[in-house]
């Protein structure tokens, strides 16, 4: 053989080992084709790259301004048959010289199908071509419809503002059709690289982490000691993290801030019809939403955020996003006789409505997993790709730590379409790719992502609590539910004290099972959607149907647990101190809700999702009550921190490893003798205590004593040995009787109460928390 047929014949080998080593993920195949609108080396060109299966003909068109022009020039794309990716270079002298688009430049994309074939006669706001709003096989093509970029790194605008308020511009059906929305339309933005700096990312451990849900916007809008020009922006939010830090928190965790419908907020501040002030109606999964930027220039948004991030990371703290990956900001049908036919035509509904959603077996409508528009595709590999690019663009670009990811549930669907079924093992659905391509963070710290399931849905197999796959943590809602039933629904619900060992040792029923730990349990008490903790215990029931600014709301949990302590508001700042205690001293990772460190209410309302209002925004003034719960909660969270006998990597053992007499967890009847099956089981029962063997998990204090008293009166707890030559010190008593500044006493300032068999009466729905000194 020849040398230049033996060197053909080893490219041909290299070529087939390449193929085979290749990444069988489609994310790193699309990565390659660069989705998106993107500019060359020297800032020459310009290319345009969409996905789309179904689609006939993709047309890109340019505008100079972002709302209220026509367009100045339109592309054809050209498909690759292979990939199904649509693609067009354009010259950047040309859009500049021949049609004058200098600087930014704003695209849409305008898609035929089979159900709307391409004419050559068609124009813009007419019919010509049409055949139905919906085919058989699921196609909603309207060329009248300017779709926004899947890819796109920012958008213009949202579809509703101040002057284009007429949302029928984006519909479908028979009266809508052919309304033509491209001068209203939200603009695709071609953004160059930006080179702000995110800071160094913290590595810590997540079973370290303090988790602090707040909403950005909300965060500063009420603080005067903001310049009024960036409250409620990512500028604003930046200089609350040297307080974060200060109260003790580790991780912040954003409502969602991908682009979404609310610049609606802003027209009739006196009304919430419409309002989406939460923000889980996703436009776009990579722009950071524009309306939290005091910078709203092209390029802004992107650049504030990061700015942003930086300064939590500066200070240590972790930056986490809520994201929406179940259904997208386009909704489900619009309802009334034309329900089939009409919905909203924003993006991905538009470009390829069978890939990036899951539709019923007939493929007319969403499958509706979620109540508010219908399932995301998470099951289909492009649609997948979608996520998981999105995902790595907000961790590597723009510096995020971690996702929470909303209604989960959705992502661990097994099929597409004409069903619904969560299956963790299913290797092919999207939370199993998530893992694989963004993996999770060690169990010690290091580079990673921290990964948070919101783990229910609505429907089917969707409640999920325990069920998702290793590498995954969870709300624990059970964990939630159950504390609060005991703590206000006693002799209504039965709680066993063994359930409530279980939920504050860290849940291993739920998580010990599939060899996860206890910090894959996210212990929780309130969130965004429900009460707050101070209005946990304040209201018998939701008060959400007040005026402006308290509300109204629609919606919102009737069965919430909570309870107004009788009226009682001394009790109902002790109830909130236990609460706030439960989660700081429980096995898990803590996390409570934006402004609970100062008992904040929303006066009862539990489903705030529509009040961009005054009352409903974070406020920095403080009461003295408000004073001492935050000081309370600041030493509570430094207690924790100090600690990690509170914050084990593993399940507690039951026996004394180090043989120093002290098993490394014991739990105790009030009368001091170990609790057994028969008190666990005992519905009868209320109160529980429990010693952490310190010694054993590096801790400070060489044992660690915890007393709840869920009854409704006083129980006197004879208290254990504390070890040898040690004795029993008061940290802190959640009583009525020790309210102040000083519930929780700083370090070295502990009050000794005494050693072995010395009794302790403990005040009704109280905690004790002693440390052996």
């Amino acid at each position: 053989m020849s040398s230049t047929g033996l060197l053909s014949s080893y490219l041909l080998v290299l070529f087939a080992l390449l193929l085979f080593v290749q990444p069988t993920n489609a994310r790193a195949a699309i990565d390659a084709q660069n989705l998106g609108a993107k500019y060359d080396a020297t800032a020459s060109n310009i290319t345009f790259r969409v996905y789309s299966s179904r689609a006939t003909r993709i047309e890109v068109w340019i505008y100079k301004t972002a709302q209220g022009a026509q367009e100045k020039v339109s592309y054809v794309l050209t498909k690759d048959t292979t990939t199904n990716i649509w693609s067009k270079t354009v010259s950047v002298a040309t859009l500049s010289g021949t049609y004058g688009i200098t600087g930014t430049v704003f695209y849409g994309y305008r898609a035929w199908g089979p159900n709307w074939p391409y004419n050559s006669a068609w124009t813009k706001g007419t019919g010509t071509g049409f055949a139905s709003d919906v085919d058989a096989n699921g196609n909603r093509f309207n060329p009248n419809k300017l779709l926004i970029d899947p890819y796109t790194r920012e958008i213009s605008h949202d579809p509703i503002t101040a002057t284009c308020q007429d949302g029928s511009l984006y519909a479908t059906g028979a009266t809508h059709r052919n309304k033509d929305s491209g001068a209203c339309a939200p603009k695709s933005i071609v953004l160059a690289t930006d080179t702000t700096s995110i800071g160094t990312k913290p590595t810590r451990a997540l079973k370290d982490d303090v988790i602090y849900e707040v909403h950005v916007r909300g965060l500063t809008m009420n603080d005067t000691s903001l310049p009024a020009s960036i409250r409620g922006t990512y500028a604003g939010a930046a200089q609350k993290a040297s307080y974060l830090a200060g109260l003790g928190v580790t991780a912040v965790e954003f409502l969602p801030v991908q682009e979404t419908g609310n610049d609606q907020n802003d027209i009739d501040p006196n009304s919430t019809t419409d309002d989406n002030y939460w923000g889980y109606m996703t436009l776009n999964y990579f722009a950071p939403d524009r309306r939290y930027a005091s910078d709203k220039t092209p390029g802004g948004p992107t650049r504030e955020w990061k700015a942003m991030v930086k300064a939590f990371h500066d200070a240590g703290i972790k930056v986490y996003i809520d994201v929406v990956y179940n259904h997208t900001g386009e909704g489900g049908a619009w309802g009334g006789t034309d329900g089939l036919t009409v919905y909203n035509l924003y993006s991905f509904r538009g470009l390829d409505n069978p890939t990036y959603y899951s539709l019923t077996s007939d493929y007319q409508h969403p499958w509706d997993n979620t109540g508010v528009g219908g399932n995301y595709n998470s099951r289909n590999t492009i649609a997948q790709n979608l996520i998981v690019d999105s995902l790595a663009w907000w961790r590597d670009a723009l510096g995020v730590d971690g996702f929470r990811y909303d209604l989960g549930s959705v992502l661990g669907n097994s099929c597409q379409h004409g069903c619904f079924n969560f299956d963790k093992n299913d290797s092919g659905n999207a939370i199993n790719r998530i893992l694989s391509e963004l993996p999770s963070r060690p169990a010690g710290g290091g580079s990673g992502v921290d990964h948070i399931a919101e783990p229910w849905a609505i429907g089917g197999n969707s409640y999920q609590v325990g069920g998702f796959p290793s590498g995954w943590a969870e709300w624990n809602g059970i964990y939630r539910d159950a504390l609060r039933k005991k703590q206000n629904k006693l002799g209504l619900e039965t709680v066993t004290t063994g359930t409530l060992a279980t939920r504050f040792a860290g849940s291993s029923d739920l998580y010990g099972d599939d060899g996860r730990k206890p910090w894959h349990s996210i212990n929780f008490m309130v969130a965004h959607d429900g009460f707050t903790l101070n209005d946990l215990y304040a209201y018998n029931s939701k008060q959400n149907n007040q005026p402006w600014p308290y509300g109204p709301s629609d919606g919102g949990e009737d069965n919430n647990n909570s309870w107004d302590q009788g009226g009682n508001l001394a009790e109902q700042r002790k109830a909130a101190r236990t609460g706030m205690a439960f989660l700081m001293l429980s096995a898990g990772v803590p996390m409570f809700n934006g402004g609970d460190e100062a008992l904040r209410t929303q006066f009862g309302n539990n489903n705030a999702y529509n009040l961009d209002s005054a009352a409903n925004w974070l406020y920095w003034t403080r009461d003295s009550y408000e004073a001492d719960f935050e000081t309370y909660s600041k030493r509570l969270i430094a207690f924790r921190k100090a600690h990690p006998a509170l914050r084990p990597a593993n399940f507690y053992s039951g026996v004394d490893n180090n043989g120093n007499v002290m098993e490394q967890l014991r739990w105790f009847k009030p009368n001091g003798a170990q609790a057994d099956s028969a008190y666990f089981n005992d519905a009868n029962n209320h109160a529980i205590a429990w010693r952490i063997d310190g010694s054993e998990l590096g801790d400070g204090a060489s044992a660690i004593y915890i007393a709840y008293n869920g009854w409704s009166g006083s129980v006197n707890f004879t208290l254990p040995w504390p070890g040898t030559g040690k004795q029993w010190y008061r940290v802190a008593d959640t009583a009525t009787w020790n309210e102040g500044a000083n519930t929780v006493v700083t370090p070295g300032s502990e009050t000794l109460i005494g050693g072995e068999n010395t009794v302790y009466g403990l005040e009704a729905r109280s905690v004790l928390l002693l440390i052996a000194k």
